[in-house]
């Protein structure tokens, strides 16, 4: 296991801290550019599912837990797989620039997850947050 270093992404979404803060937290707004969940609510404690995976054939169930929330400003959680050992925690920060959002995500201990399965490298996780955020949302977000 090496390469321990977050995974740190950033874009300067032209849109509100409350537009960005809704995309980030409303179940509803979050499937048109992240995941479809079933269930989503910002609190401390809260736990939600979904799965995703780089094609129909590789899926993988993913488990979160809400462990911050800073309404407007940062919600983190954590990540793992069911079934696979290991957890990472992300979080999103939102820092206001004007009538602009700079948004913040890290991504850290990936590592945990091991080097057997490649899915998990952290590489793909580079790939999927660049598209996420900077592509995803991005585009979402500017509509």
């Amino acid at each position: 296991m090496t390469n321990i270093e977050p995974i740190i992404k950033e874009a300067l979404l032209n849109a509100p801290v409350s537009k960005v803060w809704t995309a980030l937290t409303d179940k509803n707004e979050m499937k048109k550019w992240y995941f479809d969940l079933a269930e989503f609510i910002p609190e401390i404690g809260f736990e939600f599912r979904f799965s995703g995976g780089k094609d129909e054939n590789n899926q993988y169930l993913h488990i979160c837990e809400i462990t911050e929330v800073i309404a407007n400003k940062k919600i983190a959680y954590s990540w793992r797989y069911d079934g696979y050992p290991g957890i990472s925690y992300v979080t999103f920060e939102l820092i206001s620039e004007g009538n602009k959002t700079r948004l913040r995500l890290t991504h850290e201990g990936i590592e945990s997850f091991g080097d057997e399965n490649p899915d998990l490298a952290k590489e793909n996780f580079v790939e999927g947050w660049e598209a996420i955020i900077k592509k995803n949302l991005k585009k979402f977000i500017e509509k």
